[in-house]
């Protein structure tokens, strides 16, 4: 990231500038990230019952805002310098440029040989994949700043470089907006929720169900539900806790049992009387 910002300022390239910034964005959000586990890993308050689990989105928010708008400047200034092309050390550019794709086709090799493939190795990974994608794009475009003298290449690479940035701002910004408006968990659909409870045994109907998600990894479910007097309550919420979390892989379930309502049909009382045998 060093390396492409000097020798960007160096060789007026905002292609590889806008690379150094693609790359100082996914070491701010790895940093972002770090502090804010920490600071999520903190013990809860009577202030603030699901701890700082939020911490987490909120960085994770800001991150994606600021990526969004480093992606927006670089398009605007590769749109002036389309106007106004400036001369590019074209040698510079490539030398640095085919460097930087080296290093990212190393990393990607180490990842690739983890036995592990866990969410964060493909996260990682994704980094990667697009980090590669914008050396390559300012490698194609020093060869042709050193070929053609095209200097109008590198505004074009630098415009790609950063749509891949406002496509990760996007689905960052995506994924902690539904977090914050409290959508329901990616991979949880609230019919399948409904149909596993009502399949219950003892569950004769449910409202209020909610499913949400407090931080990424934490799902939340909470349901009511309605007795048919077959089992009781607290075997039937634990049945259904047992089957939401099996199932659905959701960790935090609340269940609550209520009664069944009473029957409008009354009975008159003289039915309720045993009669007396002759």
């Amino acid at each position: 990231m060093l390396v492409e910002a000097a020798a960007g300022l160096w060789a007026h390239s905002l292609a590889l500038l806008s690379d150094a910034a693609h790359m100082l964005a996914d070491s701010a959000a790895l940093a972002l990230a770090l502090v804010a586990q920490r600071v999520a890993s903190r013990p809860r308050t009577r202030l603030r019952t699901y701890g700082f689990r939020r911490a987490e989105t909120l960085a994770a928010l800001a991150n994606g805002i600021a990526l969004g708008g480093a992606a927006l400047w670089v398009v605007v200034e590769a749109l002036r310098r389309w106007q106004h092309p400036a001369p590019i050390a074209g040698w510079a550019m490539l030398s640095v440029a085919l460097a930087g794709l080296a290093v990212n086709a190393l990393v990607g090799w180490l990842l690739l040989r983890a036995r592990s493939a866990n969410a964060n190795l493909r996260a990682a990974m994704a980094h990667v994949l697009a980090d590669a994608m914008g050396s390559l794009a300012a490698l194609i475009a020093a060869v042709l700043v050193v070929l053609l003298g095209w200097q109008r290449a590198d505004a074009i690479a630098s415009i790609l470089i950063s749509m891949l940035i406002l496509w990760a701002a996007f689905q960052l910004v995506g994924q902690t907006v539904g977090i914050l408006m409290e959508g329901v968990p990616a991979g949880v659909a609230l019919s399948d929720l409904n149909g596993t409870i009502r399949s219950t045994r003892g569950v004769a109907d449910l409202h209020d169900l909610h499913a949400w998600t407090i931080s990424d990894g934490f799902d939340v479910v909470t349901v009511h539900v309605v007795l048919d007097g077959s089992a009781h309550g607290t075997d039937v919420a634990r049945e259904v806790g047992d089957r939401i979390r099996t199932i659905h892989r959701v960790a935090h379930v609340t269940v609550q049992p209520e009664a069944p309502p009473l029957s409008s049909a009354l009975h008159p009382a003289g039915s309720l009387v045993r009669k007396k045998s002759p």
